[in-house]
C-alpha cells in the first residue's frame, strides 16, 4: 500500500517512521513523504498511523503520477 506522511517530512523521516511501524519498504516515489510499503500483518495500518502516516491508498492508483 502507499502511505502518505506529512508533506514537510524528508524521505529519511518517512522511511524511519515506516520502519518503526515494522512495515517493509517496497519502493520510494518522487514525493519524499509518499512510500509504498508492505505493512506488518498484526495491526500494520494502525502502527503506520501511530508512526505519523496520514492515510494509505492503493499504490496502483498513484503509480502513474508519482513514480520516478
Amino acid at each position: 500500500m502507499a502511505v502518505v506522511f506529512p508533506p514537510w517530512w524528508s524521505e529519511q523521516q518517512s522511511m524511519l517512521a515506516a520502519g518503526s511501524a515494522d512495515a517493509a519498504i517496497v519502493r520510494t516515489t518522487a514525493v519524499p513523504s509518499l512510500l509504498v510499503v508492505r505493512p506488518d500483518q498484526t495491526d500494520g495500518l494502525a502502527r503506520l498511523r501511530h508512526a505519523g502516516a496520514w492515510f494509505a491508498i492503493d499504490p496502483q492508483a498513484i503509480a502513474a503520477c508519482f513514480s520516478r
